[in-house]
């Protein structure tokens, strides 16, 4: 498994919500991203972001391809049918009350942001842009299973590794849905190492049902490892409220380690950043440095 350390470790890394740039060129991007991640993970190993050559599979274009939202009464709302049920399974796993007067699809994004932000310790304002924004994007993606969006995503994710060919694939957030769909759509792709951070996968009733292959069993329906992939490895922080639940070797057959690290004592606790930076990424990454 170890790496010579002169030898640069190939990766590539997918990201989760809230990346779309629009008016910056895609390839810029890429290049722009690639390096905040490279110095990231060199900040958790303390090595120079040089050790790494990554790649970095954009594909939040494909998820914003509309009309902008106007106006601040729809940045304050979710409109969108399925973004609203899915905020709602999502509401019920954390335990959040139901207000007497609204029903599950009806809860106003104030009141889910309020009662998370409360739960969690976390900036109101700031939390009640991140979970408009957060599923927006997951109901964009998860809209079908043939939907032409998904597909193209998850090609994006292929194509980067198929093109980069990485010993390592890091995924964060919907990423780690992106790519677990795009890694078992491509069974051909050999991956050494799957290393998913702060991961939806597992949420019950909204995401882990509608994923693609659907997880089966003869009683408790189980996901399973990508055929192309010899090692998977999941780290969420225990405060994060996406990675629901925290480990999913309870939902997913395959998994070779399931860790829980403290990313970040506020409102970093989903940021890939802190994720990327964290002792249990250091931990993982390390012997594929050979450090």
């Amino acid at each position: 498994m170890s790496s010579p350390a002169s030898q640069r470790l190939r990766i590539v890394a997918v990201h989760g919500v809230g990346y779309h740039t629009p008016r910056v060129a895609v390839d810029q991007v890429r290049r722009n991203q690639s390096a905040l991640w490279a110095q990231h993970l060199a900040n958790g190993l303390q090595l120079p972001a040089t050790r790494f050559d990554l790649d970095f599979a954009y594909y939040a274009p494909l998820l914003n391809a509309g009309p902008p939202v106007q106006g601040v009464a729809d940045a304050e709302e979710l409109r969108d049918p399925l973004a609203k049920e899915l905020m709602a399974a999502w509401l019920d796993e954390l335990g959040a009350p139901k207000p007497v007067a609204q029903g599950a699809l009806t809860l106003p994004l104030r009141y889910a942001a309020s009662w998370v932000a409360e739960k969690f310790s976390l900036d109101g304002r700031l939390t009640q842009l991140f979970v408009r924004l957060f599923f927006q994007e997951v109901a964009t993606y998860l809209r079908a299973d043939d939907d032409e969006v998904r597909l193209e995503a998850r090609e994006e994710v292929a194509a980067r590794i198929a093109e980069h060919r990485p010993r390592v694939v890091i995924a964060h957030s919907l990423g780690t849905v992106v790519t677990y769909e795009a890694l078992h759509a491509h069974p051909e792709l050999d991956v050494q190492l799957l290393l998913t951070l702060g991961s939806p996968l597992a949420l019950p009733h909204s995401v882990f049902p509608r994923l693609v292959p659907r997880p089966v069993g003869p009683s408790t329906p189980l996901g399973v490892r990508p055929a192309g992939v010899a090692r998977w490895v999941n780290i969420a922080d225990p405060g994060d409220p996406v990675a629901i639940p925290p480990r999913l070797a309870r939902a997913f057959t395959g998994i070779a380690l399931d860790l829980t690290d403290s990313i970040h004592a506020t409102y970093g606790f989903h940021h890939a950043k802190n994720y990327l930076a964290c002792a249990a990424t250091a931990a993982t990454l390390a012997p594929y440095l050979g450090v």
